[in-house]
């Protein structure tokens, strides 16, 4: 079963801040402990929206609208993500809640979905 752990962005994130060395290495290791469960498919981070461009559909039938970043709906925002190839949800489930605090700051959050 496939299950994305998406990282949701912060301040910090979204500012372009890199994580501190302590958590890049934490997270090093977390990432060496998936592949050594041969469970990891592909993990990236992402660029701050600031660099990003949506493209929304406002009304049906008519053209997109394309809007330059950066979003300030951070919420909604992604920092980065891992896909995860596991047997069950619950397994994934136990992986994510491994991961290391993704944003150092005591303000990480991280989606689990299911792929299809």
């Amino acid at each position: 079963m496939l299950f994305m752990m998406i990282v949701k962005a912060s301040k910090n994130s979204e500012a372009g801040e890199l994580p501190s060395n302590d958590l890049m290495e934490a997270m090093t290791k977390y990432n060496e402990e998936l592949v050594k469960a041969g469970i990891r498919v592909y993990s990236k981070g992402l660029h701050p929206s600031s660099n990003g461009v949506r493209i929304s559909y406002p009304k049906s039938g008519e053209k997109p609208v394309v809007s330059n970043g950066p979003f300030t709906e951070s919420n909604d925002l992604i920092a980065g993500f891992i896909l995860i190839d596991v047997k069950s949800r619950e397994e994934a489930i136990e992986w994510a809640l491994r991961m290391p605090d993704p944003q150092g700051h005591g303000e990480g959050q991280i989606d689990l979905r299911q792929v299809f």
